[in-house]
């Protein structure tokens, strides 16, 4: 779509908001900022940024004749694209953006792309520092929690950028065309979004809308949608697997992560050499790895960053032994299969806390997951009776069930009743929202509270 005279209207003023704004003003285009939560101070916004002094904001109800004077609405990721306010935008004739739509109209170089249910943020940062190994100018956005705009006039004809992309970002893409894409995963996740499994799927799917025969899609073989889906898409497929051999891919062999192209294999690296733990991040490795060697970059410039490379905050993060006690960060893990992934790595008798925001989740299968490792479950937040309840029916000990009403308490109790050799993992499966302001606080404060105690 042609922008130029075109007037935007940003919805949201957190910082995905701000920065699609502070982007128009830069490129002189007109630009209203909107939030409907009306109890925001004008002033406090604008104070967030200098470029914002002339920008219309407007908080709490859009008039009629408001939204009719826009042609482009741009919204931040959480603003539901069903919305009431949303809906009524759209009746308008107004088109509907994301941030990175509106970053990808700007964008000069060549874009790799990645989303999934889980795995999105290890991934993209292994491969931002695979790029950053072998390009001079790469940028590493999105979801990860650079905003797109905010970068984007940084890029050239010989920039790289790479994006974790999330479904509901990818709910708002039209024009955008990664150069490579991924997708990791996909399990149930923000139904209470989405609605449906099928909308959350179409929506993932949409990451290689607008690729041909020219880009590559990397798909993981190992699930049965993107298997399917693989027969949709336009771009060449490169599938991983850690369950398969595989002909044409990359895949996991014993200790080895393969790489199999043209009737050659070459050993990647043997995953004994990686810092990362856990067969769902050998996959992480796999998809970074496939992704690099599709845009070109040589293999002993990926092994140089695939062997220095940990695990990334929040994520199954290594924090601090206590008393021979080990510390894990999970927090990122936010809805059950993630949570899944995370028992799965560990290694010891485990004292797992979970629990916090309800997005109508199942949690049999997590459970199912502990295979016997978990020694306790200590649970917080407003899905703990729903969690208990699902452990008691698949046969988990009810005594070996707390509840707890803070992080805090959650600690203590996971110390008090481990032994030298035991982890403390705190991977919730469920969203922060209630409790925290989000996972990155949750998380913090987990490693404040570990790493505060005395041994």
């Amino acid at each position: 779509m042609e922008i130029e005279g075109k007037k935007f209207l940003v919805v949201g003023t957190g910082i995905s908001g701000i920065a699609a704004a502070e982007l128009l003003v830069k490129k002189n285009l007109n630009v209203v900022l909107y939030d409907g939560n009306e109890e925001l101070k004008e002033q406090e916004i604008r104070e967030k940024s200098p470029l914002l002094e002339k920008v219309d904001i407007v908080l709490g109800t859009l008039t009629t004749e408001q939204i009719k004077d826009c042609d482009i609405a741009v919204l931040s990721p959480g603003v539901p694209t069903d919305s009431p306010v949303v809906n009524t935008m759209r009746d308008a004739g107004l088109a509907i953006w994301g941030e990175i739509e509106l970053a990808y109209a700007f964008e000069k170089g060549k874009v790799l792309a990645i989303t999934g249910t889980n795995g999105k943020t290890t991934t993209t940062a292994l491969l931002g520092e695979i790029m950053k190994n072998y390009y001079n100018n790469v940028q590493v956005v999105g979801n990860i929690g650079i905003p797109y705009t905010s970068v984007v006039d940084k890029t050239t004809e010989d920039s790289v950028t790479v994006a974790e992309i999330s479904s509901f970002q990818l709910e708002t893409v039209h024009e955008f065309c990664p150069q490579v894409s991924a997708i990791l995963n996909i399990t149930p996740d923000h139904l209470n979004r989405h609605h449906t499994m099928e909308n959350y799927i179409l929506a993932k799917e949409s990451i290689t809308r607008n690729q041909g025969k020219d880009q590559v899609c990397v798909l993981n073989y190992e699930d049965e949608v993107l298997r399917k889906f693989a027969e949709e898409v336009k771009a060449k497929v490169i599938f991983f697997s850690s369950q398969c051999k595989l002909e044409e891919g990359i895949f996991l062999q014993g200790e080895d992560i393969i790489w199999a192209s043209a009737g050659k294999e070459t050993v990647v690296c043997n995953v004994k050499e990686l810092k990362l733990i856990g067969r769902h991040n050998y996959e992480n490795v796999m998809a970074a790895t496939a992704m690099a060697l599709a845009f070109g970059v040589p293999m002993e410039k990926i092994k140089e960053v695939l062997v220095r490379f940990v695990a990334v905050a929040h994520r199954i993060e290594y924090v601090v032994t206590k008393r021979g006690v080990r510390f894990y960060n999970d927090s990122k893990g936010t809805n059950p299969d993630a949570a899944i992934q995370a028992i799965r790595a560990m290694e010891w008798p485990t004292l797992l806390i979970g629990g916090g925001y309800d997005k109508n989740s199942e949690y049999d299968e997590w459970i199912e997951a502990f295979d016997g490792k978990v020694k306790k479950l200590v649970l917080l937040g407003a899905t703990r009776d729903k969690i208990a309840e699902t452990a008691i029916k698949l046969g988990y000990p009810k005594e070996d069930i707390v509840f707890v009403e803070s992080l805090q308490e959650a600690v203590d109790v996971c110390y008090k009743n481990a032994e030298s050799g035991d982890a403390v993992l705190l991977s919730p499966a469920c969203a922060s929202w209630g409790m925290f302001k989000n996972y990155e606080q949750r998380g913090d404060m987990f490693k404040k509270m570990a790493r505060a105690l005395t041994e």
